[in-house]
């Protein structure tokens, strides 16, 4: 295992060993794919966060579709092993190497722990009781959590744009959805609820865990199919001996359809995309899809479900575009040396 130079090395709770060949591609490549958890990003990254959002914004009435006939662990397992199957053709269509070595799968075990078996688990189940919305709207606490993990464990510190933002994005996100759904949750909702926010603090350690994917200079989709191999595997006990799905009686056609567009869309190309934005952008910054799903619900609703958009929507859209911009940090910049060029 080689260590970066100083030089290399920007980020030091981020960059520590990248390793030279073993069947992970040239060295060179991998320390180009890493770079600080800074909060800029790129415009290609923005466009890539904007694809994920489209993709993940999808999940949520799949997910709906898929759990009225098939068990949430039922449906998990066949989301990730599905998905791994379709990125193992992918890697040998593209003669990329399997990932190999210990340090790699030990990753990919606790990312897939902490990252998806727990907190799909959590949803899955949460979603059989909370309406699409309002679960769009809990889960998009989790880059609140993300910026607090980040700032209480690494050297990422939370700002006052940042947290401005953060909040902006919230607020942008209650507009959006509405005031109605929100009151319209009763007690009984509760424990659906709660299993949402805990998921989205899994979520969030999930990205301070995902920062050891840049010490392995692994390839976006070496790391996606990793991951959906080793979470396959945690998640087969669940989803086969726990909930034995083939003594229930045959789904419906939508719910096999919602769970083959689950893996290969919403899974297996969305985790390309999110390794690849967490590599160059950093964990908080990736965790920004989930302000942006809401968004993209309605805008899913209104191309494909003949769904008319209203003025709060274009109000909450608004906001979120506002918040995303602090918590960017480019717009704060521009305009503070704006105003120091405008001084005396």
């Amino acid at each position: 295992m080689a260590r970066l130079k100083p030089a290399q090395s920007r980020d030091p709770d981020f960059l520590m060993d990248a390793p030279v060949g073993d069947g992970y591609g040239d060295s060179r490549e991998a320390i180009t794919m890493i770079r600080t958890t800074g909060p800029s990003m790129s415009a290609a990254n923005w466009g890539r966060l904007i694809a994920l959002a489209c993709l993940w914004g999808l999940s949520f009435p799949l997910i709906k579709v898929a759990v009225r006939d098939i068990p949430p662990l039922t449906v998990l397992f066949g989301r990730v092993s599905l998905a791994a199957a379709a990125l193992y053709i992918a890697l040998r269509a593209t003669r990329t190497p399997i990932p190999r070595g210990r340090d790699a799968w030990v990753a990919f075990f606790g990312m897939g722990l902490i990252g998806n078996l727990i907190p799909w688990s959590l949803q899955f189940w949460g979603q059989k009781h909370l309406p699409v919305g309002l679960a769009s709207i809990i889960n998009a606490a989790t880059p609140a959590f993300s910026v607090v993990v980040m700032h209480v464990f690494t050297s990422d510190k939370a700002t006052l744009p940042r947290g401005l933002g953060v909040a902006l994005g919230f607020v942008g996100v209650a507009v959006l959805i509405g005031p109605t759904l929100l009151m319209s949750a009763g007690s009984a909702l509760a424990l659906p609820e709660l299993a949402f926010l805990t998921a989205c603090l899994f979520y969030a350690f999930s990205g301070l865990f995902g920062r050891t994917f840049g010490r392995l200079g692994l390839k976006p989709l070496q790391t996606a199919f990793g991951l959906m191999a080793a979470t396959s595997l945690m998640a087969a006990p669940g989803g086969l001996l726990i909930e034995a799905p083939w003594s229930l009686p045959l789904p419906s056609l939508g719910s096999f359809a919602a769970v083959l567009a689950l893996a290969l869309a919403s899974t297996a190309l969305a985790y390309i995309l999110f390794f690849r934005i967490l590599v160059e952008a950093g964990p908080t910054n990736v965790m920004l899809v989930t302000l942006l799903v809401p968004v993209m619900a309605i805008m899913i609703g209104v191309v494909f479900m003949g769904e008319t958009i209203e003025a709060r929507n274009l109000a909450g859209m608004a906001l979120i575009a506002v918040g995303l911009a602090f918590i960017d940090g480019r717009v704060v910049r521009a305009l503070a040396r704006g105003g120091e060029g405008g001084k005396p």
